[in-house]
C-alpha cells in the first residue's frame, strides 16, 4: 500500500503536465504514443471495444426481440392458436440469424411452444426466470455452443406467460475476428499517414477552437454580442454557426425575458391598481346608492308607523316597495358586474346572451352571438370564465374605440383536422368599426392603448390558446381565438 504512494504521485505530476499542455502538443503525442503503439496493443484495444459493443448490442437486441415476441404473442395465447404461436416462433428465428432458440411458457412455467423441434433441452425451461414486475431479465448461458444470451419477457405482467428468446455469440465473433484482421492490415499505413497529416490538422482544429473560447468566456459573462467566424464547411464551421445562431437566440430570449418581466411587472401593478378602483367603486356604490337606500328605508318605516290615515299608510308602503325595488335592482346589477351566475348556474352560452343583451340595451351598438356546440355542454369553469371575460374585454374596446354599428360573435367547438384530430374552442368577435393598425398599437408607448390586447392574449395563452388580432383603418377588426379542450 505505500509502495504504491509514490506511483500515484507520480501519476498525478503527469496528468497535471499533459493536462497543462496545448490542445496541438496533445494532438501530435496522441500521434506520436499511437505510432509507438501500433500492432499488438492497438488491435487487442480495439478487438475489446469491438467485442464490448458488439455484446452490448446483441444483448440489447435479444431484449428486443423478446419483448417482440411476447407483444406478438398477445392474441394467439388468449385465443388459445398454437399455429400461430409456432408461425410466430419460427418467423422470429428465421429473420434473425443471431437467434438459437425462442420459445413460450404459459402462467405456471409450462412449454407452450419452441423452436427447437421435438427434442426440447432439459432443464433449459428453469435457467432464466422474471419477475411478473421486472420489465426484463437477460442472462449469459454459458453452453458447448458457446454463450447463449437468453432473454425472459413475462407477458402481459406474467399473467399469461413468458417469453423467452436465445441469442448466440458465434456470429459476433467471426466478425470481431474479421475486423481484427483488417485493422492489422491497415493499422501500418494509417500510422504513416497520420503523422504527417497530424501537424496541419491541428492547425486547422485549434484556431477556431480558440476564437470558440473567447467567445463562450464572453457569453459566460452575459455578453451575447461575440461572434465566430465560419473557418471551414465542416463541423466545426457547423459548431461556429450553432454558436453563432445560438447567442442571436440568447440575445432575443434575453430581451424578451426582459420585456417579458416588465409587463408582468406592470400586469401586476395594473391588477393592484384595479383591485383598488374595483373595491374603491364598489364601496362608493354601497354608500351612494344601497346604503341612502336602506337609510330611506328606515325613514320611511318610521314614517309609516305616523300614519294618520290608511290612505297614507298605502301610499308611503307604497313608495318603500319601490326603494326596496331599486335597491335589489342595484345589488344585483353590482353581483353581476364582480361575477355572472348565469356562468356558473346555465353555462357559457347563457352567461354571453345575458351580457350581449345588457351590452345592447347600454350602448346601442347591434351584437349577434352564434354559438354551435355548447347547447348541452359545460366546458371546465377556467375555460368559461376565459372566454367570457375575452369577450366582455373585446365589446368594451368596440363600445370605447371602435365607433361600430355591428358585432358579430362566433363561438364553437371544432376539430383540428390531420393526423392529430383534437377538439378546439374557437372564438370570432368581430366589429364593423374604424379598425387600427395593430403593429403600431403593440409597439405604442402608451401602455393602456395595449393592455386590453395583452390582456385578452394573456387569458388564452394560460389556457394554451392563441389570440390573434386583424385589423385595418376603417375596415373593422377581428379577434381569433384558439383553445386546445
Amino acid at each position: 500500500m505505500n509502495k504504491s504512494i509514490p506511483f500515484v504521485a507520480v501519476l498525478h505530476k503527469l496528468w497535471n503536465v499533459v493536462s497543462t499542455a496545448r490542445i496541438r502538443t496533445k494532438i501530435l503525442g496522441i500521434v506520436f504514443a499511437l505510432v509507438v503503439l501500433l500492432g499488438g496493443g492497438f488491435t487487442l484495444q480495439i478487438r475489446i471495444s469491438l467485442t464490448n459493443a458488439l455484446t452490448q448490442q446483441l444483448s440489447s437486441q435479444s431484449v428486443s426481440l423478446a419483448h417482440d415476441l411476447a407483444a406478438r404473442s398477445i392474441n394467439p395465447l388468449l385465443t388459445s392458436d398454437p399455429y400461430e404461436i409456432l408461425l410466430l416462433l419460427r418467423e422470429t428465428q428465421l429473420n434473425n440469424p443471431d437467434v438459437r432458440y425462442a420459445f413460450l411458457l404459459d402462467q405456471y412455467g409450462r412449454i407452450v411452444a419452441h423452436t427447437f423441434g421435438d427434442a426440447f433441452p432439459i432443464g433449459l425451461d428453469k435457467v432464466n426466470a422474471v419477475a411478473p414486475d421486472m420489465h426484463h431479465h437477460t442472462l449469459a448461458v454459458d453452453t458447448e455452443e458457446g454463450i447463449i444470451w437468453d432473454t425472459a419477457v413475462p407477458i402481459l405482467e406474467g399473467k399469461i406467460g413468458t417469453a423467452r428468446v436465445g441469442l448466440s455469440e458465434q456470429r459476433m465473433w467471426n466478425t470481431v475476428n474479421t475486423t481484427t484482421l483488417q485493422l492489422l492490415m491497415t493499422v501500418v499505413a494509417a500510422s504513416v499517414i497520420g503523422v504527417a497529416a497530424a501537424t496541419l490538422f491541428t492547425w486547422l482544429i485549434t484556431r477556431p477552437i480558440q476564437q470558440l473560447v473567447q467567445a463562450t468566456e464572453a457569453v459566460r459573462r452575459g455578453d451575447y454580442t461575440p461572434r465566430v467566424g465560419h473557418w471551414a464547411n465542416d463541423e466545426l464551421g457547423n459548431l461556429a454557426d450553432a454558436f453563432n445562431a445560438m447567442t442571436v437566440d440568447l440575445a432575443a430570449a434575453k430581451a424578451e425575458r426582459q420585456e417579458r418581466e416588465r409587463w408582468r411587472g406592470y400586469y401586476l401593478q395594473r391588477i393592484m391598481s384595479a383591485q383598488e378602483e374595483e373595491r374603491k367603486r364598489i364601496a362608493r356604490e354601497l354608500h351612494d346608492e344601497t346604503e341612502q337606500a336602506l337609510a330611506s328605508l328606515m325613514v320611511g318605516l318610521r314614517n309609516v308607523e305616523e300614519a294618520s290615515t290608511p290612505d297614507e299608510m298605502s301610499h308611503r308602503l307604497n313608495d318603500l316597495r319601490n326603494i326596496a325595488a331599486s335597491t335589489l335592482e342595484s345589488v344585483r346589477r353590482l353581483a353581476l358586474e364582480l361575477r355572472p351566475s348565469a356562468l356558473d348556474d346555465l353555462g357559457l352560452e347563457a352567461a354571453l346572451r345575458r351580457h350581449v343583451q345588457d351590452y345592447m340595451a347600454r350602448f346601442k351598438i347591434q351584437v349577434e352571438p352564434q354559438v354551435n356546440g355548447l347547447e348541452k355542454r359545460r366546458l371546465s369553469s377556467e375555460i368559461e370564465t376565459a372566454v367570457y371575460r375575452i369577450v366582455q374585454e373585446a365589446l368594451t374596446n368596440v363600445a370605447k374605440y371602435a365607433q361600430a354599428q355591428h358585432v358579430s360573435i362566433v363561438l364553437e367547438i371544432r376539430e383540428t383536422g390531420g393526423d392529430d384530430s383534437r377538439e378546439q374552442l374557437s372564438l370570432i368577435v368581430e366589429d364593423d368599426g374604424r379598425g387600427f393598425d395593430v403593429e403600431n398599437m403593440l409597439r405604442s408607448s402608451i401602455a393602456e392603448d395595449r393592455l386590453g390586447v395583452y390582456g385578452m392574449r394573456e387569458r388564452a395563452e394560460l389556457l394554451g390558446g392563441t389570440l390573434t388580432v386583424e385589423s385595418q383603418e376603417q375596415g373593422g377588426t377581428t379577434v381569433y381565438v384558439r383553445i386546445p379542450l
